[in-house]
């Protein structure tokens, strides 16, 4: 059977459909400017289970639970459930850190800065150009030999522990449920102000995420893929359902009334445009160096793959020590750690480029 969500239409359609929901979800409760945001949703829950406690960002988002499970159903319909790993998976757990430093720093993933592009925000415009900067050194990189290795299969049974993990997630935000005006509920930390105080109704939230996990796998969805395909081999394919992202996202944020043209006063952003753009310079250049965007890191994970779940525990780590040694930003500016943080990001991920070769004997 042909997959027509990885055709050109098909992923023009993904992408349409992904920047309505995440325009919806913005309608139906979640913060300005962030239906969707893969580092800031895995940040909230980093927060939720208690391992920063930076108050105003503490939610166990179900999009990012239903981008797993939606990802590991299409996997599991349509037979690609295939369980591996073992490629330097402490370099890409490094690599996970920093790109979510870097996206806290700028205050948002790939997704929420073409979002924010799409409701008007001009300081995204500084976060896109990082972004596409830091995915082009990725690529000078990968023309020089770069490479982490190759995955082995793993046991069956191994592919379905990060699943698992996320079910686990889902079962305990529904024992434990967000309560208004409480700030913690049974085990999970919930926010009572703020953009983690600002969420969809669960089932709406659940829905739309294994909706876009499901078109995801199928379509192999990827902004850091669209970018590094467009300088490597100039195909467009994957470019076209980023521009349809943002293009839905504006037609449908200009019905909803959520349009807010300018630079000042944006939901959730701030206008150090130097760090706007070296922020996301840092994250674009982890996420090549890995391999995906956070989201495809989610999608993979879904279907087995242990290196794309490495990443994503490396992002929860990031978060943590984002907001617990002063690295993330906020709508004042840039935490009063968070340039050393890039800074030493970028060095970082600079070693991996330089060292991480594949030799063969």
């Amino acid at each position: 059977m042909k997959n027509v969500f990885a055709t050109r239409w098909g992923i023009i359609g993904v992408g349409a459909v992904i920047g309505v929901l995440a325009a919806l979800l913005q309608f139906f409760g979640n913060p300005a400017n962030m239906g969707v945001c893969v580092a800031c949703f895995v940040r909230d829950i980093t927060g939720s289970v208690g391992l920063h406690r930076a108050g105003v960002v503490q939610y166990m988002r179900p999009e990012i639970i239903g981008f797993v499970l939606g990802s590991l159903g299409a996997a599991l319909v349509y037979k690609e459930f295939k369980p591996r790993g073992g490629s330097a998976p402490i370099a890409r757990f490094v690599l996970g850190a920093f790109a979510m430093i870097g996206a806290l720093v700028f205050l948002g993933c790939p997704w929420r800065a073409m979002l924010r592009l799409a409701g008007g925000d001009g300081n995204a415009i500084l976060g896109l150009a990082g972004l596409a900067a830091g995915i082009w050194i990725g690529t000078l990189f990968l023309k020089n030999g770069y490479s982490l290795g190759r995955a082995k299969s793993f046991p069956r049974a191994a592919g379905w522990i990060f699943p698992a993990i996320m079910a686990g997630f889902l079962v305990l935000l529904l024992v434990n449920p967000a309560t208004e005006g409480e700030g913690k509920s049974g085990v999970l930390f919930y926010a009572t102000a703020g953009p983690g105080a600002m969420y969809a109704p669960l089932w709406v939230s659940l829905g739309i995420g294994l909706l876009i996990g499901f078109m995801a796998q199928r379509s192999r969805f990827c902004t850091m893929g669209a970018i590094r395909d467009l300088v490597l081999f100039k195909q467009v394919h994957l470019f076209s359902g980023a521009l349809a992202l943002i293009a839905f996202a504006f037609i449908a944020n200009l019905m909803l009334g959520q349009f807010n043209p300018g630079f000042e006063n944006q939901p959730v952003a701030h206008t150090s445009h130097a760090w706007n753009a070296l922020g996301m310079v840092l994250a674009g250049l982890a996420f090549a160096l890995a391999g995906g965007c956070p989201g495809r890191q989610l999608f993979l994970s879904g279907e087995g793959d242990g290196d794309a779940a490495i990443f994503v525990i490396g992002m929860v780590v990031g978060a943590a020590f984002s907001h617990n040694f002063g690295l993330a930003s906020s709508p004042a500016g840039v935490g009063p750690h968070g340039i050393a943080a890039v800074i030493i990001g970028l060095i970082v991920c600079g070693c991996i480029g330089f060292t991480m070769k594949e030799y063969r004997r």
